[in-house]
């Protein structure tokens, strides 16, 4: 919660199991603070309270997601933290703290320095948390020219499409939506030819798909299905939320099994909470999406054990609460009560769980910025300058730096809610497929033989696990597997 007492040792966070970062038992017994009613909220809001900066308790692994300028968050501002490794303002992208927002001649000079990757979303690839790994922008919304002023364009800013193309020349892998930024005003889209919503919005009638495939020798770009965990709750539909978190539990364990603690560093994180609770003191067994075992002793009305503080299910029959009783509770698209009526519900400003195994886990132990995760876990691949630690070979006796799953969840609130997935890795597909060791020594070999390693770069199958805030018009579908090398 704050600063150590003396006398007062600290206490060892535990990780997801496996690995080098597994749990580990104390040489000697700890004290035992028991500290009623203290969740991550609470916590949060009494570090707060006390003029410091958010802080939960320090036997979990948890993360600051403030912006700069904001208590409460934003995704731009977060995915800057934890991708570029900087602070940033709210509703800006991949800048520092000295960018204001809509503000264009602000950014110059503070462009946030982000590693190559590819990018595989759920959601558009310009939304504010992938274009963190690409884009500099002033405005999260500058999707393309034609949501940019005038004077933004006239101080030379670049959209955040033309970003993607432009900036990182070598990336090499893009799936997702949002494909209507990419061409010009009033195109119709290939899929959706007769939908208005779905047509192309540049105005300088450029068509950055076709600029991308004169620069590539391949182009891929497609829809995955989705997390749409952030998206649900501002909606207040937790039960579309909470069933996108059991997908990612899925991916996570999939993730698992296709990969080694060994060699292999997986994190898994929120960018920000949402005001989403559940209580009531339901029974072991309740279903989540129920009533709470009791009703109200001020308006004697049922209760839902999931609610919201604010948000879309603020609603009030004959000037009282809505009884939940008459309505269908467990419906998909049911809107949970909320306590503040609100179009949209809004995220929540405490701190966040961080889960990782793997190579380096220990170095996410304990209340850290947000924006010291990508720092960690570039410091554990063995990229950037401080290669000290690394010698000559890698774990597990490959060479080079380990592989690298970054899984990112988003509108985490709750250990119930995991959240969707981000993952960002530094990838080149190969083409072709992986090649295959044989008795001879070189061409494909029978089916299931491992990849032959190769010197200086070692060739490996990662499951990039990718779910983002979710658009209306992605497909539906989890998981994408990509062959790549790891680049030392």
């Amino acid at each position: 919660m704050g600063p150590r007492r003396a006398g007062l040792p600290r206490s060892r966070p535990l990780t997801l199991s496996g690995g080098r970062g597994g749990p580990r038992c104390p040489a000697s017994p700890r004290p035992l603070a028991g500290l009623s009613g203290l969740g991550v909220p609470q916590a949060s809001g009494c570090a707060s309270a006390q003029g410091r900066a958010h802080g939960c308790a320090s036997t979990r692994s948890c993360k600051h997601t403030y912006n700069t300028n904001a208590q409460v968050p934003d995704s731009a501002g977060t995915a800057t933290a934890y991708l570029c490794g900087v602070k940033a303002n709210e509703g800006t992208v991949g800048v520092s703290a000295g960018v204001t927002r809509d503000q264009c001649n602000t950014t110059k000079g503070r462009e946030a320095s982000c590693t190559s990757v590819g990018i595989v979303t759920t959601t558009r690839v310009t939304h504010a948390t992938p274009s963190a790994a690409y884009a500099h922008s002033a405005n999260r919304d500058w999707y393309s020219d034609g949501e940019m002023p005038p004077d933004a364009l006239e101080g030379g800013c670049k959209d955040i499409a033309r970003q993607l193309v432009e900036n990182i020349p070598d990336i090499e892998v893009i799936l997702g939506g949002g494909r209507k930024y990419m061409f010009p005003k009033n195109a119709s889209d290939v899929e959706y030819p007769g939908e208005e919503r779905h047509r192309g919005t540049r105005l300088d009638r450029r068509d950055l798909v076709q600029a991308w495939r004169d620069s590539k020798p391949v182009m891929m770009m497609g829809g995955l299905a989705g997390g749409r965990i952030d998206h649900g709750h501002h909606e207040g539909k937790a039960k579309q939320a909470l069933h996108e978190a059991v997908e990612l539990d899925r991916a996570v364990g999939l993730a698992a099994r296709l990969t080694s603690p060994r060699d292999t560093l997986t994190v898994v994180t929120a960018d920000h909470s949402h005001v989403f609770t559940f209580g009531g003191y339901t029974p072991r067994g309740n279903p989540i999406f129920g009533l709470a075992p009791m009703q109200s002793d001020v308006d004697r009305k049922p209760f839902t054990a999931i609610l919201y503080g604010n948000g879309p299910g603020y609603k009030m029959v004959a000037g009282e609460r809505e009884n939940v009783s008459t309505v269908d509770f467990a419906h998909a698209n049911y809107q949970a009560q909320a306590a503040v009526p609100l179009r949209q519900e809004t995220h929540g400003g405490e701190d966040v769980a961080v889960f990782a195994k793997g190579p380096m886990a220990h170095l996410l132990h304990g209340v850290r910025e947000q924006n010291y995760i990508p720092h960690a876990m570039a410091y554990a691949a063995c990229i950037g300058p401080n290669r000290a630690h690394c010698g000559g070979r890698g774990r597990a006796g490959r060479t080079g730096a380990p592989t690298l799953a970054i899984c990112t969840t988003l509108g985490n609130s709750a250990r119930q809610e995991m959240g969707t997935t981000s993952c960002s890795v530094r990838v080149r597909v190969l083409r072709g497929g992986p090649r295959r060791q044989s008795s001879h020594g070189g061409g494909p070999g029978p089916p299931g033989t491992p990849p032959a390693p190769r010197s200086p770069q070692q060739q490996v199958e990662v499951l990039l696990l990718i779910v983002l805030e979710g658009e209306d018009e992605v497909a539906q579908g989890s998981v994408q597997r990509v062959v790549v090398e790891v680049l030392l």
